[in-house]
């Protein structure tokens, strides 16, 4: 790397706390901060739900996929496609419906209306701490892109590593704590673009460095350039992971109560579907499979950025960087901000300070961001792989919160009771089989068990209590 790729990042890094202050001067009252005044338009929330799912934490795992698998490890991206779509079509209109009558910000928001203030409090814990993890994830593969780049030849005592996620923790905390939402949005839209040119322009210079297409088929084995080369039981991990986010995604509740109306907020799920796949899932593995041609022997994750060091000329290599540093922020920003909404909206305002002032809950909102930031850093140095700790915080998620947020948007015998009871036993279980070595049959991630067990729990009481929540909900559309 020369000079002018040093200056490229520094000057991307200034205009984003740039949009972060701009933002903080013009927000007025929370609903600016967390979503937004409610008149974002489709295209801009669309490509920032892409940014913000895909992210510099797939960004380098997806890279790190095609370094060990190839061509398959597109599948991963895939679940996106059928999740964002699956969302359009089925729980959108039901969300805007809500939104439109009750002026609704987070995801435990709407669970309020169904299950009462219990289950919501519940469910902000659960998708809080969820989403402390996969923003430690985004966290730790910035760290990982800039420790093999930007600070690779730190001298000294210095850990490169280390030193990079105290960067990246700094600039993330500080232009999400001051911008909030609609800082996330736009920035994300600019993101998302610089990411998609950087990988479009990172792809023919790789390539022309690994020596062309046969060479590269040369180098590897041929199962890397198979689609069909995967596990059925990975693929179905990958969908019972990942498909089920997009009904309990914070982040995706935020965007739909962002939009102008509920056309606007399905057709930027159906814009970031189509970008997951295959736009971003061929770039990020057929470049994870040139990083193995050129770094055999480097760890998968790594292979990527050591790529985008060694292979691209000047100017191009500061671009790149710059692209995937615009991805994991956008992902970073987005989790950061809706697992200080769970926290503040959904605990610390309505059960601890109910009576506190707009400016106040504006103030807090930002220091829960701050607090939530350092966190992150804390999680993110704990862990070794971006892919695993954001899986993991998937699936702490989905266990808990997934069949009784089914149940509210579709089943009318669903109960309050027999929901917390789900999320707690599906949430917990799966957290035992992640941090324990006990064994989960025929390979099947700890997710699918904790699902089942969310719903081995949560029909059979809602039908013992069969009526009682609806004698209790008088708000839900």
């Amino acid at each position: 790397m020369v000079f002018v790729d040093y200056l490229i990042f520094a000057v991307y890094m200034i205009l984003v706390i740039g949009v972060g202050f701009y933002f903080y001067r013009k927000n007025e009252n929370r609903e600016d901060y967390y979503v937004g005044g409610r008149e974002i338009s489709a295209t801009h929330v669309g490509l920032s739900i892409v940014a913000t799912d895909v992210g510099g934490g797939f960004s380098i795992g997806l890279g790190g996929l095609g370094f060990l698998m190839g061509v398959s490890g597109s599948w991963l991206l895939f679940s996106g496609l059928v999740g964002a779509w699956m969302a359009a079509v089925l729980i959108i209109p039901k969300i805007k419906h809500n939104d439109r009558k009750l002026g609704l910000l987070t995801y435990p928001d709407f669970l309020r209306t169904r299950y009462g203030n219990g289950v919501a409090m519940a469910a902000a814990v659960i998708s809080g701490i969820g989403y402390l993890g996969f923003t430690g994830g985004q966290i730790m593969a910035g760290a990982k892109l800039a420790a093999a780049t930007l600070f690779a030849d730190l001298g000294g005592t210095v850990d490169p590593l280390m030193f990079s996620l105290v960067v990246m923790t700094a600039v993330i905390i500080g232009y999400t704590v001051l911008g909030g939402i609609k800082a996330v949005i736009y920035t994300d839209t600019i993101q998302w673009i610089v990411l998609l040119c950087g990988l479009l322009v990172a792809i023919p210079f790789a390539l022309f460095h690994v020596g062309g297409w046969t060479a590269m088929r040369e180098a590897l084995p041929a199962h890397y350039f198979r689609l069909t080369a995967l596990r059925p039981v990975q693929f179905i991990n990958w969908m019972v992971t990942i498909v089920p986010i997009w009904f309990i995604g914070m982040t995706l509740y935020q965007r739909a109560y962002a939009c102008r109306t509920e056309k606007d907020a399905k057709r930027a799920c159906f814009i970031a579907g189509l970008f997951e796949y295959p736009v971003l899932a061929f770039t990020g593995v057929v470049l994870g499979m040139m990083a193995r041609v050129l770094f055999p022997g480097a760890e998968a994750e790594m292979g990527l950025p050591l790529l985008i060091k060694h292979s691209l000329p000047p100017v191009i290599t500061g671009v790149v960087i710059a692209a995937y540093f615009s991805a994991i922020m956008s992902t970073a920003d987005s989790c950061l901000i809706a697992s200080s909404s769970n926290f503040v909206n959904d605990i610390i305002h309505r059960r601890l300070l109910p009576d506190a002032s707009m400016k106040q809950i504006m103030r807090l909102s930002q220091i829960a961001t701050l607090v939530i930031g350092v966190l992150t850093f804390v999680i993110a140095s704990s862990f070794q792989t971006v892919l695993e700790l954001i899986l993991h915080a998937y699936s702490f998620m989905v266990a808990g919160l997934f069949i009784p947020t089914l149940g509210a948007f579709f089943w009318k015998k669903s109960d309050s009771v027999a929901a917390l009871i789900a999320m707690i036993a599906g949430g917990s279980l799966t957290l035992v089989l992640i941090f324990s070595a006990l064994p989960k049959p025929f390979g099947l991630d700890a997710s699918f068990y904790g699902i089942v067990t969310s719903a081995l729990f949560f029909v059979p009481l809602s039908l013992l209590r069969d009526g009682k929540v609806q004698k209790e909900d008088k708000s839900y559309g």
